[in-house]
């Protein structure tokens, strides 16, 4: 059986998967237990969701090295938070029809009194944790690439 080789298409599914099972786990848990209605609980979901796309682009910096671009990097950070999102938006569908009181927890009211539904608040996951990983795929980049440019003391001599 042939290696395959690391992509930066496939190591973004690849993580990205890896990543919803923990935002998928950890949502599940949350709704048990009754925390998914706080504030603190959106916030560390983007934080799981920033962690998973910063260790996709660096096992992709692992295995590329110096030969790593920068739109390779940026690529697999984007699919990995599009797919965790996609998978974690689709679990809050389903959390949603299993469980009214679950959805009940983070219900919001838009300015002029209309409940969120479950579609718009699933799709309200897919687009901030897409938009999220967008941002961190940039500022990790940076840091990933920042390596191969030459450190300030070298270029005064």
């Amino acid at each position: 059986m042939t290696e395959q080789k690391l992509t930066a298409e496939n190591n973004g599914m690849r993580m990205g998967f890896l990543t919803a099972l923990v935002l998928v786990v950890y949502t599940g848990v949350a709704a048990m237990v009754g925390f998914l209605g706080k504030l603190e609980a959106g916030a560390l979901d983007v934080l799981l969701l920033a962690a998973g796309v910063v260790l996709a682009i660096r096992r992709l910096k692992q295995a590329y090295g110096p030969n790593l671009t920068y739109f390779q990097g940026f690529s697999t950070g984007i699919i990995t938070a599009l797919t965790a999102s996609v998978l974690l938006g689709a679990f809050f569908w389903l959390l949603g029809g299993i469980s009214k009181e679950a959805v009940r927890q983070i219900e919001a009211r838009d300015l002029f009194g209309a409940d969120m539904g479950v579609l718009i608040g699933g799709l309200g996951i897919i687009l901030m944790g897409t938009m999220t990983g967008v941002v961190t795929s940039l500022i990790a980049m940076q840091y990933f690439k920042s390596d191969e440019h030459q450190s300030l003391p070298e270029m005064e001599r």
